[in-house]
Formats: structure tokens, C-alpha cells, sequence
């Protein structure tokens, strides 16, 4: 008589739950590794947008004007309004909280999959004050 050689249901039961445990382990820690990723970008958005911002008062002499229709808040017209900057689905939206001839507040706030980022909205000043619209700490964020 042959003696076949097989799993035995027991045993694949065994195997499918320590998958299982394994997935339900590295799951949370992957979406958290990629949640950091995008803020990442945003955060080099920012930068970007902030130097967009200086380039901009070199040529005008004041931060005024950068935004929608000439204004001096809502989404630039100088830059991305997205982050990421090169397309694709926005985690970020790019906005000028505040505006006048020698200061400005740009804010990264956290759209689509990253709205329940931990940090919240990303600032950014003209003197390169960092901030974060929730209680944790800034250097955690940024």
C-alpha cells in the first residue's frame, strides 16, 4: 500500500492563523510608514512653496498677491495647490492662511486617505516657525 504525503487540515488551519497574526502585526505598521511618507512629501511641499513665496517677494517686493485672483489667501497661484506637487491623488491640500507685504503662513492640511493623520494641518511661517494644528509635539510631526 502507498503511503501518500499531504497536510493535514490541522495543520494548514495552523499555518492560515499564524499568517494571520503576522498580517494583523505588520498591517497597522505599514499604513503608519506610509501615513509618515506623506508627510514627508508635504512637508517638502511646504519648503517648496515657501520658496516659491521668497521668489515671489523678490520680484514684488511684498508676499501679496500670491494667491487666487491676486488675494492674499486660499490656494497659490505661484505653486502647487496639491501636495504631492507632481500629480497624482492630492494627500495634502496647499493653501496661504495668512499674507501681508513682510510675513505669511502656509499650511499643508491633510485630505482623502491622510485625514486622520495624527499631526493635522502642517504650518509653515516666512521665518521658518514649523507648526501642527494638534496637541502633540512639533518635533514629532516635523
Amino acid at each position: 500500500m502507498n503511503k501518500q504525503k499531504a497536510f493535514t487540515l490541522i495543520e494548514l488551519m495552523i499555518a492560515v492563523a499564524i499568517v494571520g497574526i503576522l498580517a494583523g502585526i505588520a498591517y497597522p505598521s505599514y499604513q503608519n510608514s506610509v501615513m509618515t511618507s506623506r508627510r514627508a512629501d508635504a512637508k517638502g511641499a511646504l519648503l517648496g512653496f515657501a520658496n516659491a513665496m521668497e521668489r515671489h517677494f523678490t520680484e514684488t517686493n511684498s508676499y501679496l498677491g500670491a494667491g487666487t485672483a491676486g488675494g492674499n489667501t486660499g490656494s497659490p497661484t505661484i505653486f502647487s495647490t496639491t501636495s504631492p506637487v507632481d500629480g497624482g491623488t492630492p494627500y495634502y491640500n496647499l493653501t496661504i492662511n495668512a499674507a501681508t507685504a513682510g510675513s505669511y503662513t502656509l499650511n499643508a492640511a491633510p485630505t482623502g486617505a491622510q485625514a486622520n493623520d495624527q499631526c493635522g494641518t502642517l504650518s509653515l511661517t516666512q521665518t521658518g516657525v514649523r507648526g501642527i494644528s494638534t496637541a502633540l509635539s512639533v518635533t514629532d510631526c516635523w
